[in-house]
This record gives C-alpha cells, sequence and structure tokens, in this order.
C-alpha cells in the first residue's frame, strides 16, 4: 500500500512541475547554459587543458567536462527549483487537506522527494542530450552513451539527492521557508564547494562523502591520469603546438565509486529531521500568511529595522501627488522600502562607500550592492501574487501590462540608487565600465520580472542571479560573465550582449502579461 501511495504523490508531483512555465524556462535555461559553457577549440579555448595541451572532446573529456560543471549548475539552482511547494500548499489551502489526510508524515515527504527527485533528474537528462548534440558538432571520437550515463550517476546523482533533501528539509521547518532558509542553502553550497580542495591527490580521504558536487573526486580522477600536471577544467587557453591529449573511457576506481554511492546515502539523511520537523500544515505552526518570510533572518532584521520604515513614509505622500506611472513607480519604491526597511541603511552605506571609497575598492561597493539588490527585487514581480492582491493590482489603469513595466521600472531605479554612484565615477576615468554598469544592471532588472511573473516565484531569479554572481567572481577575467562590470573585464561587446538580453527579457515580459489580462 505504502509503495502504491509513494508512487501516487511522486507521479502528481511530477506532473505537477512539469506543467509549469518555470520548468520550460529552466530547460532552455540548462540547454543554454550546458552548451554556452563547452568552450570551442577553434576560438582557442578547451573544456580541459593539461600542461597548455587541450584534451580531446571525446566522450570521457565531454562527460567529465560537462558533469562537472553541472554539479555546480544543478547543486544550486536545482534546490531552488524544487523548493517552495509546502508554501504553495499553503496559499491555495490544500495543505489542511493534505494535513488532515491518514498518509503519513514520512510517506509524504518520501512521496514529495522522489518527485523532486525526478524532475530533476528530467533536467539531468535533457542536459546529458544536449551534451550528445554538442558532441556529435564539435566532440572526437564516436559517441559513447554509457560512458556519459556512467560519469553523470556517479558525479550528479548524490548532488540531485542532497538538493532534493534540503529543499524538503527547508520546506517542512517554518523557520526555514522564507528568504533566510534561501540564504542559508547557499552558504551551504558554498562551504561544501571548499571540500574541493581537500582531493589533491588520486588519494581520497573519507571526509568527500560530504563532497555532493563531485568536484573533488573528478580533481582526483584526473590527476590519476595526469599526475603531477598543471590542469584546469572549464574555458581555458591552450597551446596549439602542444600535442593534444586524449583521456581514457575509464577514469573512476573502486574507491571513487563507493565514496560517490556513501555521498548519494549521506544526501538522503536531511530527510530525517526534516520528517521530526515536519509542520503538517498545522494552523499553530506556520500559516499561510508565514509561508515565506517570517521567522527568517532577514525578517528578524527588517523587524528590528521596523522604526526605520517611517523614513519612506514621505514618498507614498510623493507618490499620490505624481500623475500617471511616475507616481506608480515611485509608490513601487516606497512599498520596497516599507517592506525591507533594511535596504535603507543598506543603501546609504553603499552610496557613501561608493562616493568616498578609494578607487580600487569600488569593485567590492559594486558587489556587495549589486547582491544585496538582488536579493531585495528577486520577489519584486510576485509580491502581488504572493500576497493575494495580483487580481486586484491588476486592474489599476493599465492593466497587468503597464503593472509589469512599472515594477520593472521601479527594479531599475532601486539598482540605479545602489550602483549610480559608482557609475558616475566610472562615467569619466572609464566610461565602457560604467555602461557595462548601467547595461548590466538594467539586464538584471529585467530578467528579474520576467522570471518573477512567468514562474510567479522569486526562487528561479534568485537561483541564477547566485550562481551567476558566485561564478563571475571566480573568472574575473570573462567579459560575459562581467555583467556589471566589478571585474573590469566587461567590453563594449558583452555590454552590448547585455543590452540586446535585456530589451528581449523586457519585450518577452511584456507580450506575455499583455496577453493575459485576467492576471
Amino acid at each position: 500500500m505504502s509503495g502504491h501511495v509513494l508512487a501516487t504523490l511522486a507521479l502528481a508531483e511530477v506532473r505537477l512541475r512539469m506543467r509549469r512555465a518555470s520548468t520550460m524556462a529552466a530547460l532552455l535555461a540548462v540547454v543554454a547554459l550546458s552548451w554556452a559553457m563547452i568552450a570551442d577549440p577553434a576560438g582557442g579555448e578547451a573544456l580541459l587543458v593539461f600542461d597548455k595541451a587541450r584534451v580531446l572532446y571525446t566522450s570521457s573529456a565531454l562527460a567529465l567536462g560537462s558533469a562537472t560543471l553541472g554539479a555546480v549548475l544543478f547543486g544550486l539552482g536545482g534546490f531552488y527549483l524544487v523548493r517552495g511547494r509546502m508554501s504553495e500548499d499553503l496559499r491555495s489551502g490544500i495543505g489542511g487537506v493534505i494535513g488532515a489526510t491518514p498518509v503519513g508524515s514520512g510517506v509524504f515527504l518520501a512521496g514529495r522527494w522522489l518527485g523532486c527527485v525526478a524532475y530533476l533528474g528530467a533536467l539531468v537528462a535533457a542536459f546529458m542530450l544536449t551534451m550528445l548534440v554538442l558532441h556529435a558538432l564539435r566532440g572526437d571520437g564516436p559517441i559513447e552513451p554509457l560512458v556519459y550515463l556512467q560519469t553523470y550517476v556517479l558525479l550528479l546523482l548524490p548532488m540531485v539527492f542532497f538538493a532534493a533533501s534540503c529543499a524538503i528539509l527547508f520546506d517542512s521547518w517554518a523557520p526555514l521557508m522564507g528568504k533566510g532558509g534561501d540564504l542559508l542553502f547557499f552558504v551551504l553550497w558554498v562551504a561544501q564547494l571548499v571540500l574541493m580542495t581537500q582531493g589533491t591527490s588520486s588519494a581520497l580521504p573519507a571526509l568527500m562523502v560530504f563532497d555532493f558536487s563531485g568536484l573533488a573526486v573528478a580533481v582526483a580522477a584526473v590527476q590519476g591520469f595526469v599526475s603531477g600536471a598543471d590542469f584546469s577544467i572549464g574555458s581555458s587557453k591552450f597551446d596549439p603546438a602542444v600535442a593534444p591529449v586524449t583521456l581514457p573511457s575509464l577514469l573512476w576506481s573502486a574507491r571513487m565509486m563507493a565514496l560517490r554511492g556513501a555521498s548519494s546515502l549521506v544526501a538522503i539523511l536531511p530527510l530525517l529531521p526534516a520528517w521530526w520537523l515536519f509542520h503538517r500544515y498545522s494552523p499553530d505552526r506556520v500559516k499561510p500568511g508565514r509561508a515565506r518570510m517570517r521567522r527568517s533572518p532577514l525578517a528578524l532584521l527588517n523587524a528590528a529595522l521596523r522604526p526605520l520604515a517611517a523614513l519612506a513614509a514621505p514618498l507614498l505622500g510623493l507618490a499620490a501627488r505624481l500623475p500617471g506611472v511616475a507616481g506608480q513607480v515611485l509608490a513601487d519604491i516606497a512599498l520596497t522600502f516599507l517592506i525591507a526597511p533594511s535596504a535603507l541603511p543598506a543603501l546609504l552605506l553603499c552610496a557613501g562607500a561608493a562616493l568616498f571609497a578609494p578607487s580600487a575598492a569600488l569593485p567590492a561597493v559594486l558587489i556587495a550592492g549589486v547582491a544585496f539588490w538582488g536579493i531585495l527585487v528577486s520577489d519584486m514581480s510576485t509580491r502581488d501574487f504572493g500576497a493575494g492582491t495580483e487580481d486586484m493590482t491588476g486592474v489599476v489603469s493599465g492593466g497587468v501590462a503597464r503593472r509589469y513595466l512599472r515594477q520593472y521600472a521601479a527594479t531599475v531605479l532601486l539598482g540605479l540608487m545602489f550602483t549610480g554612484p559608482v557609475a558616475l565615477r566610472w562615467s569619466l576615468a572609464q566610461p565602457v565600465r560604467a555602461l557595462a554598469l548601467v547595461s548590466g544592471m538594467a539586464c538584471l532588472a529585467a530578467l528579474a520580472s520576467l522570471f518573477g511573473r512567468c514562474s510567479r516565484s522569486a526562487r528561479l531569479f534568485l537561483s541564477l542571479f547566485l550562481f551567476g554572481l558566485y561564478a563571475a567572481v571566480n573568472a574575473a577575467r570573462a567579459p560575459m560573465l562581467d555583467a556589471v562590470g566589478f571585474n573590469g573585464a566587461a567590453n563594449l561587446h558583452s555590454a552590448g550582449m547585455y543590452a540586446l538580453v535585456g530589451a528581449l527579457a523586457l519585450a518577452g515580459g511584456y507580450l506575455w502579461n499583455a496577453s493575459r489580462p485576467q492576471r
């Protein structure tokens, strides 16, 4: 009986997720990112480089390189994609019905977990199929599906298990259901990446069972083949004069496979505290109004700074006097400060540091400002839906299409408040960098609005934003990752690309909203 219930719950979970627009957006993002992360050797860069020699794009090389990069992507993005289902149950009212059913908490959580794993597994399968197509176009040697399958299972399965388990745990305990839980997982994700540095040889310590990303195992596998050689995984330049290297088809030792199996088992352990802490939608433990924000560290900070919200009150009076869209945009900005009073001191600190800090410190100031802004505005286009006021705000003059544009404008203006002083200081000495900052902020604002409206969740943008920020900080010389110019690598080409992406995202979001006047 329990097996039938588990299968039913898991299948329902997968069907529900597959019908969402956010799944299509996630699938397109996976395909685009997987294609972009594999460098074309014709451009002088390769995915794997040993002592300035490129590694031929055989099945083992492409599988290892893509799975290593995919573990980073799915580890962070996977959590945010599958998280939040219990908050939706509370908002829709179905949570009370679920809590009253005779299904045990353990069975219910296991069914949800299996559904999450199946959903993420489908995205991983799409990722692997994209790699097979890329191999057919750029690869060397025959396509070996079993090599891809073995590598992807060994490297990605523990991370998928861990992301799904943490999503269930964070949704099961009320204090972790909001943005505080989102940020806590990001910290945990970065912390476990540090374990990669422990795998400096082919002899892996037992501690690597906590390396859910598999990066340490991948590094050890490569070092077992090219011991003592300098190597890089990712887009790196190579010397065409040096003979290319070929990886063997079998890189994994029995110890490595045993460690990955143990990692998969350890990755399931968060389900135990989830079972102990599960609120089961009890009104005295979690409420619809608290399903997203209350009791998180960020919410506690905003509650402590609530008196500062009075400073934003005059903006509401000014917004009432301004005609048309200008007043509506200002009202959205004021509402943001009222909801998150912590933005006011953060804004003053960023502006003050940008105006008076030495030039060498401006990139650090910009990173801090952009990070806070991204977290702040991630739910700008979804808060009406979360508060149950979407239908009411949609009938304001201009309808849902104008609401989308004014929320985008408010997002951009908030971004310029945090980063404008830096752009002003760069405008004379480094005009290209200032241009990249402005175009990048406009692009990020458009993506935040588009992803929020299409998925009705702040987490799609937040996960991609945090992942992109992490990647940009660690790839200081890549112009295409330097969206807002804090690395100094941005150029006119990258600034133009972000401007184009932002324009397309804004137009796509507007058409999406204009075609749905009832929402």
